[in-house]
């Protein structure tokens, strides 16, 4: 992107459905923190730890390389109450649990939890452990940009009232099918929530993950809708 204007929010894409947001107040988000996934060119390297780590749900695609990263007591972990729960027992110094329907303000950034039409589990060894509902996040920032990360999800007719109730400005909305929504339901998603800018997600890490960005574009058509469509490589940003 060839916008260099400092005093923007920065969104960048970690690959798989990773993002590191960096507030025009110099806060740094970092969003389901899969940092050694299929499209990373190479292990991402955090400068210094996240003031935020949010995790959607608990499967290993999302939930990451979390403990490691929040190793630090000045990385808040936001995460629904059984993911928190997990953490703490795990050593993990700061996480704060919350569920859906919630919102929560710190750092002078709300965070607002919402639902998500999926399952969330903690895979160790054999052993299966509850991770609470999947979630997603309207994340509102400290110049009022609020950014809408869908997590693992369906289509779902609430997303109407997620527009009405905060109308994001960015959604991040996964289109890969098979696990998740794909282009179809996807584009159908982005007329309920009717943002300036939408960001596609969840997309070719894997095989299964067969939805693609031009099918996402085509099914756009005709909806008669303006938003635009901002489709990101690893590591490439957007600035708002």
């Amino acid at each position: 992107m060839a916008d260099t204007d400092i005093s923007k929010n920065k969104i960048v894409f970690l690959g798989h459905s990773a993002f590191l947001i960096e507030t025009s107040q110099k806060r740094t988000i970092l969003i389901d923190p899969w940092l050694d996934n299929p499209q990373a060119d190479t292990r991402v390297r955090l400068p210094q730890p996240p003031d935020l780590l949010l995790i959607t749900h608990a499967h290993g695609d999302h939930f990451g390389n979390a403990r490691q990263l929040a190793s630090s007591p000045n990385t808040e972990v936001v995460a629904i109450h059984e993911i928190q729960q997990y953490l703490l027992s795990s050593g993990v110094p700061n996480a704060t649990g919350m569920n859906i329907g919630g919102t929560y303000v710190t750092k002078g950034i709300s965070i607002t939890m919402t639902p998500a039409v999926h399952s969330s589990s903690i895979q160790e060894g054999n052993k299966i452990i509850y991770g609470g509902d999947a979630a997603g996040f309207v994340i509102r920032l400290e110049d009022n940009t609020t950014i809408y990360h869908a997590g693992d999800t369906d289509l779902f007719g609430d997303m109407a009232f997620i527009k009405e109730l905060y109308n994001p400005e960015i959604v991040m909305l996964p289109i890969g099918d098979h696990y998740v929504m794909g282009p179809k339901k996807a584009a159908y998603a982005t007329k309920l929530l009717m943002p300036q800018y939408v960001i596609p997600m969840h997309y070719g890490s894997f095989p299964a993950l067969s939805g693609t960005v031009e099918e996402f574009m085509e099914n756009l058509k005709g909806l008669n809708i303006t938003t635009e469509v901002i489709a990101l490589k690893f590591g490439e940003h957007f600035k708002i």
